[in-house]
């Protein structure tokens, strides 16, 4: 099988959507007749990909952004017998048409102009979960859900593009570099093509209470608080850094009631992370080893966060 991007792997005339071919699995395609979005989103890319190129970007960074920003919320579902494998190997047609509408939206200068006004425009705020922009997101594409939730994924891909508009209308931004291009992607929100994640789930696999996917695993809203919580902790001891000169007990207070508030914001990030894993599955041995506690001492802590919520 030849590699072709994403957007090129439908065969309209057979119905099939062709699979990695570095993937070690035993299929060479799914069948997707009985899904004709996905045919229809394959036309649909040929003028997205032409808007893309008149915008000054390339095609393939679009689509990779767009596609980031619908796989970074995908999860759950009913996959039968083996639902890990099958959201892997499906994943990409799955997703298809939510990524190209994605991709048609965020070219629209439309769309640019309301995340220019949730932002305050000439007053800036801080960007709201129900804001034009992700509302009309979620209507262009058919789910209501995906806007409101990507929006209050912080440090997700669809907030970095709109961070990146914002700062370009406001004249906000530096020399040119990833921090005022909108379709700069970070390594961290790149998606892991299929063979990496096939191998990534056989190693799980081995592991009792791993197969399940984090995302499928740990509601949204839980991802956010350990995510909200690990950036402020981080942007909490940026700041740090030059807070060390002065007098000495002044750098001294300043620094200590900073890594004190940091302590606590991590404090909370770990929290959380246990609770979910363990809620998720994981055996609480396996999660005592981690946090080098006593089983017991865990459950006791874990069982005093639940009386106090």
């Amino acid at each position: 099988m030849g590699y072709v991007p994403r957007w090129g792997r439908v065969c309209v005339r057979h119905g099939r959507w062709g699979l990695d071919a570095d993937a070690d699995q035993r299929l060479e395609y799914l069948d997707v007749r009985g899904v004709p979005e996905v045919v229809a989103a394959q036309r649909r890319w040929a003028s997205v990909a032409r808007r893309a190129v008149r915008a000054g970007t390339g095609p393939e960074r679009v689509f990779a952004l767009a596609q980031a920003v619908v796989v970074h919320q995908v999860a759950g579902g009913d996959a039968g017998g083996d639902p890990d494998r099958w959201r892997i190997v499906g994943r990409d047609a799955v997703v298809f048409p939510e990524v190209v509408a994605v991709a048609e939206a965020l070219l629209d200068p439309a769309m640019a102009e309301l995340v220019w006004a949730d932002s305050g425009a000439g007053r800036p705020r801080a960007l709201p979960a129900d804001g034009l922009f992700c509302r009309r997101l979620g209507e262009r594409l058919g789910r209501t859900w995906l806007g409101p939730l990507a929006a209050t994924d912080h440090g997700g891909p669809l907030i970095a593009w709109m961070g990146s508009v914002i700062r370009l209308r406001r004249g906000a931004g530096g020399p040119p570099g990833y921090d005022n291009d909108p379709w700069w992607l970070r390594q961290e929100h790149r998606v892991v093509a299929m063979a990496g994640q096939l191998r990534v789930l056989g190693k799980e696999k081995k592991a009792p209470g791993s197969g399940t996917m984090w995302r499928a695993a740990v509601p949204a809203e839980q991802r956010m608080l350990i995510t909200s919580a690990i950036d402020s902790a981080e942007e909490q001891l940026l700041q740090l850094r030059g807070v060390q000169t002065g007098p000495t007990a002044e750098v001294a207070r300043r620094l200590l009631r900073g890594l004190g508030h940091s302590a606590g914001l991590i404090e909370n990030a770990w929290k959380r992370t246990v609770v979910a894993a363990v809620n998720g599955g994981v055996p609480l041995q396996e999660v005592a080893q981690w946090v080098d506690m006593p089983v017991e001492v865990l459950s006791q802590m874990l069982t005093a966060g639940r009386q106090d919520g």
